[in-house]
């Protein structure tokens, strides 16, 4: 009954008696697919589960109508998914035969032919070893007799019948080679082979016997690697499939040091595996097969990913390398991180071209905002420069300029010295090829500056003006490859005859091989023939029709001085940028351009004539940036003997005309600051400040004295007492009692930078008449400078000078301050008394000294302050009167390093009320910072 329903259902199976029996005796339980198979086929087939329900629960007795029709549908659709793994298998079992038909038949006419050809040893048969087709990977040993046919066949059975096992089992439809590999590598295997022969003894044992006694060599076929050492491949692609199948198993049992042993191997077959799915686990495995890979072996894989792009074409190369990348990004390791931002540019020549713009560019510039690892953002700007030599969609270029500005505020030094090594130079080319670097580049960043400028009025933001001012120096070696790529004589180059030599200085250092204006044109020959040509048309043909040197000279320049004029003198960082940024140019555009295009147009804006010394608008420029800039950074580009005399010259007629004109020094002060930092021009600035000492004005003499304070940190001692002191105790006896009083800093610096005890005492000599004199008693303006250069300069300088000579002698100034009578001098007095001994607080002052001087100086100094200013008395009384405890006690401890007995004396409470009251006075600024300087 129960059969004739299944026949209803469409289920076309055969009903062997085991069968029937099984449904008799098994009643309302389960039919499971072993069940079925077992009693059926008779051959147990492992790729089904034994507990699978393949009917579910049919009630062969009991059942109601809606119960059966709903198990109908389902039975149905059962049955018909066994019938065809019946069928299937049904077939394989046929084409196997078929193939061990062939290979039998083949392997017999071999044979016979063999016989003929040969004459065996009397006692031995040869047994071919020959290919088997059915899986046209593996190299399967096969024995035939020539003398039985039947047992040929009987033994290529068995052999089948173990192939079909090994098929149909567990582990090997997990581990062994897919049917879609068979299906391709069989097409590939040789369809005939030359057999080799083993000999064979000759034995009556039967095929049986032989093999049951060999069952005994203790092999492992079962297990994955088993199967795999069992196996040999005997083509390519069997090799390939191999390998894909086995690295994934040997890479995490290779130490992490070695794993790099690894890469040939697994790009190899990456390139050359058939399978995608393979070639993405291999890729994968590349990405992953360090931990976190170091300088040296994230090379070795970019090496591979290039040779593995230059295989397989740039298809492949975005299909199965750039998700490698992708998907880690964002990994949690920087280094993995940085193989990422690495491939990108090394892969950047092998990808499509659409690919570069867009997937790549949106990759670098995702990395380049998120990413906190500065290693990681340097190698993302370094691919980006890559990119950027590469791309070729226009639409890109206000991406590529965004990125730019991105790059140059990194707050990472090394991100942005990528930037100009790598990014800026290339993305100038290619804004050069688009014909935007003097119509967008250029007066976008100078816009910038301007911008800047306007409104940093009340603080200048020096950062991005260094930023921007940088981006522009390193754009010049470009503008300056445009500039002889657009000239009148291009046609002219022509690498004819001997090619003239170029200076080794001709050009400033690049910073990197794209900025070198050879690598721009194309090479050293090529621009050598162009300087040649450039200098002739400068010197003798003129500018006429140069499009790109005309808007060089007539909008660039101009627009350069105008904002220089805008900068604060005052701001060192500044004045040296926009120096450095005038040096490479006009050292790039060379001598003939400087000469007649740029000086020109700078001292058309300093007017540098008597007639001006009264004009208000020749002295307002004098004082702003342009003189420094000037000076350091267009007379300094050059150094014969005439561009020296010309820099001695600006700076007589600066310092003469400000003296004159009673205007601030600062342009001038800012000039020798930066020329200063170069020991190459300290002769010159004494040659400058020589003149100035013998100046028939005392106003240009007491600016000079003045000069040699910014001089002296810098210069060498033996210059110092050659050069220096001889010209300052010159001034020191000069008719003009403010040239005497200029010339107090000098000496007080010298104090505190020379170490010659000679030098020193010509110094203290001069200081002692300064203090001694009698004619010097009432000048007020004297000893302000005395007392402020001592508070300076004590703390820094010969701890002898300090004890003998400044600790006694503003103990003396106190003691006479007390006498005198007008309030206003007496209290500017007390306030720069004040400043001093707060920085010599914090020097060692001895004890007899303590007592002696110090003291009663600080007593003398309240005596002053109750009157006039009552909030510094208070500070005052408490460092005095723990001075005087101390003392008293004899419980001063001996000073260890640098720090000094009254700054141990005075306690916690009396230091806080101390730094309090001082940062509410109006003080100097400089003698605030060095209240609790250590002696250095």
């Amino acid at each position: 009954k129960d059969f004739e329903l299944w026949d209803d259902v469409g289920l076309n199976i055969p009903k062997p008696p085991d069968l029937l029996q099984l449904y008799r005796d098994f009643g309302n339980h389960h039919v499971t697919a072993r069940d079925v198979v077992d009693a059926s086929v008779g051959v147990e087939d492992d790729e089904l589960e034994a507990d699978t329900p393949i009917l579910g629960t049919i009630p062969v007795f009991e059942t109601t109508p809606q119960s059966i029709e709903q198990c109908l549908i389902v039975q149905k659709l059962e049955d018909q998914i066994s019938v065809l793994n019946s069928e299937k298998w049904s077939l394989m079992e046929q084409i196997q035969r078929l193939e061990s038909e062939i290979d039998f038949l083949k392997n017999e006419n071999f044979a016979v032919s063999t016989v003929y050809g040969v004459t065996p040893h009397p006692s031995l048969k040869q047994v071919p070893l020959t290919v088997s087709e059915d899986n046209g990977r593996y190299l399967d040993i096969k024995s035939s007799e020539n003398d039985n046919k039947h047992g040929n066949i009987e033994e290529t059975s068995l052999a089948l019948s173990a192939e079909v096992d090994s098929r149909i089992s567990k582990d090997d439809m997990l581990n062994s080679v897919p049917s879609k590999e068979t299906g391709k590598l069989s097409s590939c295997a040789p369809s005939s082979k030359a057999a080799v022969h083993f000999d064979k003894p000759n034995r009556k044992l039967s095929p049986a016997f032989h093999q049951a006694l060999l069952s005994f060599c203790r092999m492992s076929a079962d297990s994955r690697l088993g199967s795999e050492v069992s196996r040999i491949a005997d083509s390519e692609k069997s090799v390939m499939l191999m390998l894909g199948r086995c690295l994934p198993h040997i890479v995490p049992n290779v130490l992490l040091a070695k794993r790099e042993e690894l890469i040939p191997l697994i790009l190899c077959t990456a390139c050359l595996h058939p399978e995608p799915k393979e070639r993405d686990q291999l890729l994968h495995i590349l990405f992953n097969l360090i931990k976190r890979p170091d300088d040296e072996q994230r090379q070795m894989i970019l090496t591979g990913c290039v040779a593995f792009a230059r295989h397989v074409g740039p298809t492949r190369v975005e299909a199965e390398l750039l998700p490698q990348c992708w998907e880690q990004i964002n990994h949690k390791y920087p280094e993995r991180r940085l193989l990422v931002a690495e491939s990108c540019g090394a892969l950047a020549p092998y990808l499509p071209k659409e690919i570069r713009s867009s997937l790549v560019l949106s990759m670098l510039q995702q990395m380049l905002m998120e990413d906190k690892a500065d290693l990681v953002r340097e190698a993302v700007i370094k691919s980006l420069g890559i990119i950027m030599g590469y791309i070729d969609d226009p639409d890109k270029y206000q991406q590529g300029f965004e990125l730019l500005l991105s790059a140059l505020g990194d707050p990472s030094e090394r991100v942005v010295s990528a930037t100009h090594q790598v990014f800026l130079p290339a993305y100038a080319a290619w804004t050069t090829e688009l014909g935007n670097l003097q119509f967008h580049l250029i007066p976008t960043l100078l816009n910038k500056i301007e911008k800047l400028l306007r409104e940093g009025e009340h603080g200048l933001d020096e950062h991005k003006l260094h930023m921007y001012l940088s981006a522009l120096q390193s754009l010049i070696p470009s503008l300056f490859a445009l500039v002889l790529q657009n000239a009148p004589f291009t046609s002219k180059a022509k690498l004819q005859g001997e090619v003239p030599q170029i200076e080794v200085t001709r050009f400033p250092r690049p910073v990197s091989p794209l900025q070198d204006v050879a690598v721009i044109i194309g090479s050293r020959e090529q621009l050598a023939v162009l300087l040649q040509l450039y200098d002739y048309q400068l010197e003798h043909e003129g500018t006429t029709g140069w499009e790109t040197l005309l808007w060089v000279v007539n909008q660039l320049l101009p627009q350069l001085i105008e904002i220089v004029g805008k900068i604060n003198v005052a701001s060192t960082a500044c004045v040296h940028e926009f120096s450095r940024f005038f040096w490479r140019l006009c050292r790039t555009f060379g001598k003939i351009f400087t000469n007649t295009k740029v000086k020109p147009q700078f001292q058309e804006i300093l007017r540098l004539s008597e007639e001006n010394i009264d004009s208000t608008a020749g002295n307002g420029v004098l004082t702003k940036a342009t003189v420094p800039i000037y000076a350091t950074g267009v007379l300094t580009c050059y150094i014969q003997e005439e561009d020296r005399k010309l820099l001695v010259g600006f700076l007589e007629d600066v310092m003469t005309m400000l003296s004159l004109s009673h205007a601030p020094l600062d342009s001038l002060k800012a000039s020798f600051v930066e020329l200063g930092a170069n020991p190459a021009y300290h002769e010159l600035l004494l040659t400058v400040l020589w003149y100035g000492v013998v100046h028939t004005s005392a106003l240009v003499r007491c600016t000079a004295a003045r000069m040699f304070e910014l001089l002296v940190k810098g210069v060498h001692e033996t210059l110092v007492a050659q050069r220096v002191v001889p010209a300052l105790i010159t001034l020191s006896s000069d008719p003009e009692i403010s040239v005497r009083i200029a010339t107090i800093p000098a000496f007080g610096t010298i104090m505190e930078t020379v170490t010659q005890r000679e030098l020193l005492e010509r110094v203290k000599m001069q200081l002692a008449s300064f203090l001694e004199d009698p004619q010097y008693q009432d000048q007020h303006s004297l000893h302000t400078e005395i007392i402020k250069t001592f508070g300076r300069v004590g703390p820094n300088a010969e701890p002898r000078f300090r004890d003998e000579f400044v600790i006694p002698h503003l103990h003396k100034l106190a003691l006479v301050n007390n006498q005198q009578s007008v309030d206003s001098k007496r209290l500017d007095i007390a306030t720069h008394l004040f400043e001093s001994y707060s920085a010599l607080s914090c020097c060692f002052i001895s004890e007899d000294l303590m007592v002696n001087h110090f003291l009663p100086g600080l007593k003398c100094l309240r005596t002053d302050m109750e009157h006039l200013s009552p909030e510094h008395e208070v500070i005052l009384s408490s460092m005095i009167k723990e001075c005087e405890q101390k003392v008293e006690n004899k419980t001063v401890q001996e000073p260890q390093g640098s720090m000094s007995i009254a700054a141990s004396l005075v306690s916690e409470d009396t230091k806080t009320k101390f730094l309090n009251k001082m940062g509410q006075l109006t003080t100097s600024g400089a003698m605030l910072a060095n209240v609790f300087q250590r002696k250095k």
